[in-house]
């Protein structure tokens, strides 16, 4: 197994979780290669391009964390390992966090405003497992109900 890669053990707690592979069109690649692959890119920030050719075409690679991303793959992945991990006591509901301060707006995405368009509170989100709630619990908070 190489740095970046997912271990045998890793690898059979996600594996049931991707969707069925289609039997139509043309066979499909290894998933375990693909995810690996996307792996390496999220791990080291490197370009698309740059992707080794051990995990075979950049472009497939980036097919497959497109559709898993647009399909909501990944959401069940973090959900279902979170839900695992929590029944584990291995989360640390205190420390636990999503950084989002380089998330981007979408590409294209308009930027006139028009002065009387009503605009939202800015909402923080907060994981957080209260003593007495179920398993895991999420809470929107505005701004000014943080101060």
């Amino acid at each position: 197994m190489k740095r970046h890669e997912l271990t045998s053990e890793q690898w059979s707690l996600i594996e049931p979780l991707l969707a069925p592979v289609a039997k139509t069109g043309r066979p499909p690649k290894d998933r375990r290669l693909m995810l690996n692959g996307i792996l390496w890119i999220l791990r080291t920030g490197a370009p698309w391009r740059d992707l080794p050719e051990r995990f075979g075409s950049w472009r497939t690679v980036y097919g497959y964390f497109r559709q898993w991303q647009a399909d909501g793959t990944f959401d069940r992945l973090l959900e279902a390992l979170q839900i695992r991990l929590d029944r584990e006591g291995k989360i640390d509901w205190d420390l636990w966090c999503i950084d989002g301060s380089n998330v981007r707006a979408a590409a294209g995405a308009s930027k006139k405003v028009s002065p009387d368009t009503p605009t939202s509170p800015k909402t923080t989100l907060w994981a957080a497992r209260e003593a007495d709630s179920a398993a895991s619990s999420t809470w929107l908070l505005t701004a000014e109900a943080c101060r």
